[in-house]
């Protein structure tokens, strides 16, 4: 529906989910989360690519007729991303079925290296061609006029999302079953366990500081502005300097889809817009043509071209 609605401009997103929304809320069994989800990406999948009306009985979706209207737009099928948080099995997965492996970290680039350096060395591994445009990655980012000005502009908001946003309990954050096997012995920390255990480091420190104590090292109130920006978990400064931290984040990682974070914390609708718009106006052109040189994108819409979308729509 959304791709005939939008002119096939659909990229396809299937997380798997965090463990609080899939199981705490959701009620699912950890143990039996990714084979569910396998097999509805295997009914999607064949719905939107198959001629006839079929049946499918799986193990845990059984259909007696499927047909899927409307049909996709693109052909065979709208592209597809998988949003990862680190699961080894999930590398595995996109390297052998060519999707795209998108790293879902708030904690910046300088600290997913190692996760997509596993997800490369596995598609190596499989014999597949590292092709940029088959990984993706998170990014916060603060554009502004001046690098004094994106100091200014962009602290609160950091220092609110970071020290005060992710405040995940650790006994959600990794239910027995949930992570794979494989995953468990590389010792590989998801997302949410590295929020979940930051949390409880920050709750620790100010427990500490409310009873006079020394706790673990850092600051009561959590980390600065100054640190966020050395370990990479925001960019900032002008529009030339945020070009430059953006050609080095895709090209250490070597992803062709950045998706980049313009909104965080508690910032003002203005800001958002004013960030949107220097980053897609001056950012963007500099570096929307990495790789373009040596790969292709196949992960990328492919819509119908803008006249035949108004003719379908009765605007001409």
């Amino acid at each position: 529906m959304l791709d005939g609605i939008s002119g096939g401009r659909l990229i396809a997103g299937f997380p798997v989910g965090s463990p609080m929304d899939t199981i705490f809320a959701y009620g699912q069994n950890p143990a039996t989360l990714r084979e569910r989800y396998h097999e509805g990406m295997d009914l999607i999948l064949r719905a939107w690519t198959e001629d006839d009306v079929f049946t499918f009985s799986g193990r845990y979706n059984k259909l007696r007729y499927v047909n899927c209207w409307p049909r996709p737009v693109q052909k065979p099928h709208p592209p597809v991303w998988i949003p990862g948080g680190g699961s080894i099995d999930t590398w595995e997965w996109c390297a052998q079925n060519e999707f795209v492996y998108t790293y879902l970290s708030y904690f910046g680039y300088k600290a997913g290296l190692r996760t997509m350096q596993g997800y490369w060395d596995k598609v190596r591994e499989l014999g597949k061609e590292p092709n940029p445009f088959m990984g993706g990655f998170a990014q916060f980012f603060g554009v502004a006029d001046s690098e004094a000005e994106a100091w200014d502009l962009y602290r609160e908001p950091a220092e609110y999302f970071f020290n005060r946003c992710l405040h995940v309990y650790a006994g959600f954050a990794d239910p027995p079953g949930y992570k794979t096997v494989n995953t468990v012995r590389a010792g590989v920390e998801g997302m949410v366990e590295r929020a979940a255990r930051e949390a409880t480091e920050r709750r620790a420190r100010s427990d500490a500081a409310s009873a006079g104590k020394a706790g673990p090292a850092g600051g009561a109130e959590g980390l600065t502005f100054e640190a966020m920006v050395e370990k990479g978990y925001i960019i900032i400064g002008d529009p030339g300097q945020v070009a430059e931290k953006m050609t080095e984040v895709a090209t250490s990682l070597n992803v062709g889809h950045i998706m980049a974070l313009c909104h965080f914390g508690n910032m003002r609708k203005d800001l958002v817009m004013h960030n949107s718009e220097l980053m897609a106006q001056k950012v963007l052109p500099e570096v929307r043509h990495l790789f373009e040189d040596q790969w292709e994108d196949r992960w990328w819409p492919t819509p119908i071209p803008a006249p035949e979308r108004a003719v379908a729509r009765g605007l001409r």
